[in-house]
């Protein structure tokens, strides 16, 4: 649901809601990981905070609509009474966890929080984001931290367009985003998008052609993803996590499995390792398959922490099965092209 109930309309549920969340928490619980990972609580985050990425009147009218009855963030991004506060929450999830990493008390991590961010932009929420909770967490621990290079690797469905307009001009991060072709926004993502002035070439889109599957994701990752990566040399690896490249998503037409998720975060975390000391972070992104999301993310997080628990992925045979796995013709070509941007980030 997305559109206002009416005559032709009939009410249901927001695609971006706590259920999918929830949903893999419970999954956790019931797996018996959750008692063994280390919880990171949110940090208290100011206004000035929020400005460090956010204009300030965009701040305070989401801050005022928030205290009396909701508003619309943009197109189709409708918030409710209190949803200021809990954005602000989701900031201060991220920004504590990747403190954490940071500092060393954790070795890697995941903050599982809503609403997400990588569509917000400095003047407007857009794609059910208000805030922008990852370019934030950046901005306000590398005044703490005081680090060089961090790189984005964005593996939403959609393009992490919020999050490249946030550093599209710093050339200390470099924001990597795969997605499908024009999906959302429907005007972003494109291979020539390469970043601007200081910031030219530390911008890399992988548009793939909808219907990708394991296949063409693994071969981005191997020709595209690691060699930024390598090339770059991060002092920090950071995720915009979001599960709607799943075969089972309604909101997008990609075809991944939670093996694919489990895949991509193993050669994220061995780039870790070899890189910038296995400081890896993730934050909730998309992903609207209530029945679903809970596997992708049980599966990265068991990646994530090493620990193999005894569920099993009941959708996962369905899903390898699908025509197309194999990566195809079309899509080594696009992934080819996105390859050829690798030599030109700045060394």
């Amino acid at each position: 649901m997305f559109f206002a109930a009416g005559l032709t309309v009939e009410p249901g549920e927001h695609a971006e809601n706590a259920s999918t969340k929830r949903r893999f928490r419970n999954l956790m619980e019931v797996s018996g990981l959750v008692d063994q990972l280390v919880k990171v609580n949110s940090v208290e985050i100011s206004e000035d905070d929020i400005a460090l990425f956010h204009n300030r009147d965009y701040i305070r009218r989401i801050k005022a609509e928030s205290d009396h009855r909701g508003g619309e963030a943009s197109f189709l991004t409708p918030f409710g009474r209190g949803s200021y506060e809990i954005a602000v929450l989701a900031v201060g999830g991220t920004t504590a966890l990747m403190d954490g990493v940071l500092s060393g008390t954790i070795d890697n991590g995941y903050a599982l929080v809503r609403p997400p961010g990588h569509h917000a932009e400095a003047e407007q929420g857009m794609g059910f984001c208000l805030f922008g909770n990852i370019p934030i967490a950046i901005m306000k621990n590398r005044q703490k931290h005081r680090f060089d290079r961090v790189a984005t690797v964005d593996w939403d469905v959609h393009h992490g367009n919020g999050t490249q307009a946030a550093f599209y001009s710093d050339p200390s991060v470099l924001t990597i985003s795969l997605h499908q072709e024009r999906l959302y926004p429907p005007d972003s993502g494109d291979r020539e998008e390469r970043g601007t002035g200081a910031g030219e070439g530390f911008n890399i889109n992988i548009p793939l052609p909808a219907g990708s599957g394991h296949g063409a994701y693994i071969a981005a990752f191997e020709q595209v993803v690691l060699p930024a990566l390598v090339r770059y040399k991060p002092d920090l690896i950071v995720v915009p996590s979001g599960f709607d490249a799943s075969g089972a998503d309604p909101l997008g037409r990609m075809m991944l499995h939670s093996e694919t998720y489990r895949e991509m975060t193993r050669m994220l975390m061995q780039a870790a390792d070899t890189l910038c000391g296995g400081r890896l972070v993730m934050s909730h992104e998309g992903g609207y398959s209530a029945a679903y999301v809970p596997y992708c993310g049980l599966a990265v997080m068991e990646e994530l922490s090493g620990i193999k628990t005894p569920i099993d992925d009941p959708f996962l045979p369905i899903f390898q099965g699908y025509y197309g796995q194999l990566i195809q013709p079309h899509q080594q070509d696009a992934i080819a092209k996105a390859a050829a941007l690798v030599g030109a980030i700045p060394a």
